[in-house]
């Protein structure tokens, strides 16, 4: 059974979080060179992509991730189905660069198979397990259905890596790639005296802050929360910046690379 990676591309990464529906076509491209060439290891691969500017700030508008409010419910119903379309519009843009790659995929829409948001989601991931010959299976962060009185929610796509990190067989590396920062740090990207922190467990007392104003569903916070619970069961877990596309390569090859290894315990 071939070893299995599950990337991570977050949304700041891939789109300008700030401009409404803004693709960074570039970034994509080079992240594409990269991907083909983890599957010229023999890497099976696993993408999820986040939201960004073509899902967050609708979302955080019509306050999608509380679920159902009766004064705005038609609004609301409009974001809702607006999100989805756009987030699918996201998925066929990653996936026209990694076919210029020679890479084919299949995206599966979490609103089509998922019901539920957290960790504890319900729905079939059989179709994540694919071989290296067959198309890279891509998913995202969604609005999906919840089941209660709430009826929708942001399924994360933080919460979609750990579940696929830990219930897929053979995942050897689970990479978060982020858009602004070399890593963890210990400060917010840019201020003054932030470093990277090289390693976090989950004995870490450091705090990582992240944009209210924008995110949704948890930001840095959420994506060590995840990572540090995959870490028990995945050796390889790390958050790198995607902006330097090589740093997987290196990883992977080398089993070092300039980011945070989140490790458990």
């Amino acid at each position: 059974m071939a070893p299995r990676i599950v990337i991570k591309l977050g949304g700041g990464l891939i789109t300008d979080k700030g401009k409404m529906k803004t693709f960074d076509e570039g970034r994509m491209e080079n992240l594409a060179k990269a991907i083909s060439n983890i599957a010229d290891l023999g890497f099976a691969i696993v993408l999820v992509h986040g939201a960004g500017s073509f899902g967050h700030l609708i979302a955080k508008k019509w306050d999608i991730a509380g679920g159902l409010e009766s004064s705005i419910s038609k609004e609301q119903g409009k974001a809702v189905n607006m999100i989805r379309s756009d987030m699918r519009e996201l998925s066929n843009l990653v996936a026209s660069k990694l076919e210029i790659e020679g890479l084919y995929s299949e995206s599966f829409p979490p609103s089509e198979w998922a019901e539920g948001t957290g960790t504890e989601f319900k729905g079939e991931l059989g179709m994540f397990e694919r071989r290296v010959d067959q198309p890279i299976p891509i998913t995202f962060g969604d609005v999906v259905e919840t089941g209660n009185e709430q009826q929708f929610g942001i399924l994360s796509g933080d919460d979609l890596m750990l579940r696929i990190s830990k219930d897929l067989p053979s995942v050897t590396h689970a990479i978060f790639l982020i858009g602004d920062a070399a890593g963890v740090m210990s400060a917010p990207p840019g201020e003054e005296g932030s470093e990277l922190i090289e390693q976090w467990s989950s004995n870490s007392q450091a705090k990582a802050k992240h944009d209210e104003e924008i995110d949704v569903t948890g930001g840095i916070s959420l994506k060590i929360e995840r990572a540090t619970m995959i870490s028990e069961c995945v050796d390889n877990v790390w958050i790198i910046d995607g902006r330097k596309p090589e740093r997987i390569l290196e990883l992977i090859e080398h089993g070092e690379t300039r980011g945070t290894r989140i490790v458990y315990g």
